[in-house]
């Protein structure tokens, strides 16, 4: 008993020490880059598109970061939702639901790279998008479905299944259920899939680099080509032009990820009370 309990113990600290240690890495990395890049951060600099000779503002980068973000969600959330909805729902175990599976797992496997060449290949040249929102928004769109559809899945899976029970001995169509009783009790877990989603779109550039391009001027559309903050971060940081500008636009691009990611869970937040 008391060999049990020492092991019980030693296991508790483990988990604490590791919770410890990703907390810090976190920390760590956050202060170094702010503090690095905080004294080149002004009002200008985020919201102008140049400065002064040599000296150029991020807002294009700023806006074509966020139209890659909309128009990649918009066009993955409902396929990643609506496929997850087919597996859990109505996809009984056979070859079909081996197939999507084997599709989704392997998708997740696929470097950044492929998916880059193939939307250049593909969305640039074969339907002549040409380098634009629209190209990197498809092509990261198929990078995020796994994502997705993994979370989605197994969110629905979570939901009692006397919650369909009941709905149905109501006298409700399955298609009713799911829309009405599984769905809106899902959306926390759906959403944190959005949010991952996000954070890879944010950090993507091999495949934004191949799609969207680095053009500096502010996009007007889907079809316009732009420079992403992290495609702009890489070329500050791999040209040596200056690595402060390089620190003050990660700093930057960390604040536009811990917005969306506190925005989404007061959302979630919010859902959950109103379910309860």
């Amino acid at each position: 008993m008391k060999k049990r309990h020492s092991m019980d113990n030693l296991v508790k600290g483990i988990i604490y020490l590791s919770s410890i240690v990703t907390v810090g890495v976190l920390l760590w990395i956050l202060i170094y880059v702010v503090s690095n890049g905080i004294g080149e951060i002004s009002w200008d600099f985020i919201s102008q598109t140049q400065m002064g000779e040599g000296e150029e503002g991020i807002l294009p980068y700023i806006v074509s970061t966020l139209y890659v973000i909309l128009i990649t969600i918009i066009i993955a959330t409902p396929i990643g939702i609506f496929s997850a909805i087919y597996l859990v729902e109505y996809a009984k175990p056979g070859k079909v639901v081996r197939v999507i599976r084997f599709a989704t797992e392997s998708l997740a496997g696929i470097p950044s790279i492929v998916f880059g060449l193939y939307g250049l290949i593909f969305f640039v040249t074969f339907l002549n998008f040409g380098w634009s929102i629209l190209s990197g928004s498809l092509t990261l769109s198929m990078m995020v479905l796994p994502t997705i559809v993994r979370t989605t899945e197994e969110s629905l899976k979570a939901v009692p299944n006397t919650f369909r029970e009941g709905s149905l001995g109501l006298g409700a169509s399955k298609l009713r259920t799911i829309r009405k009783v599984i769905l809106p009790s899902a959306i926390p877990g759906i959403l944190t899939g959005v949010i991952l989603s996000i954070g890879r779109i944010v950090g993507e550039t091999a495949a934004i680099y191949l799609t969207l391009g680095t053009v500096k001027w502010m996009p007007k559309g889907l079809m316009d080509g732009g420079r992403t903050l992290a495609v702009h971060l890489y070329y500050l940081a791999k040209e040596g032009i200056s690595f402060e500008k390089a620190y003050a636009t990660a700093t930057i691009l960390i604040l536009i990820v811990l917005v969306i990611n506190f925005i989404a869970n007061k959302l979630a937040s919010r859902l959950n009370k109103a379910k309860q």
